[in-house]
């Protein structure tokens, strides 16, 4: 590691973070590739469960952050799965609901469990106060980038 990498990584935090992220996602991917799930699997059942069944694809699409087309694929892979069942939606029949079949209900309740052994491993090292502190920092740093995003976009 050069320098300039060196002072990039200890004055920025922005930049730190993204690092974070990255290494983060990594151990996440590792985690789940043994249960046969990659990034693009386990987020989107995630998802689905946190925002509750008969979510419309848009909404699912916007909460992970991909566009509709790249969904539809993924969405056709989960169904081939049997993890993610796809209807009609009775009030716009352009739009279509989803929902967690029951084996995607187990899927997420491992990815559940996965994910909260590993916040407390990683967590293990701070005391509650500590935790409650550095998630009110990230809650007024995601607020400041989100009125930023909101900027930018006009």
């Amino acid at each position: 590691m050069d320098n300039t990498y060196k002072q990039i990584n200890s004055s920025n935090l922005f930049f730190r973070l993204g690092l974070l992220t990255r290494h983060w996602r990594q151990v996440l991917d590792t985690t789940f590739q043994s249960a046969g799930l990659t990034d693009a699997t386990w987020r989107p059942l995630l998802h689905l469960h946190l925002l509750g069944d008969g979510v419309r694809q848009k909404e699912l699409a916007a909460a992970i952050g991909i566009e509709g087309p790249s969904l539809v694929r993924l969405l056709d892979t989960l169904m081939l799965k049997g993890l993610v069942q796809r209807s009609e939606d009775a009030t716009d029949r352009r739009a279509k609901r989803l929902c967690l079949t029951p084996a995607g209900e187990t899927t997420v309740a491992r990815i559940r469990e996965a994910l909260a052994t590993l916040d407390s491993e990683l967590l293990s090292p701070f005391s509650a106060g500590d935790i409650a502190s550095l998630d009110g920092y990230v809650a007024t740093l995601e607020s400041a980038v989100n009125a930023v995003r909101k900027q930018v976009r006009g």
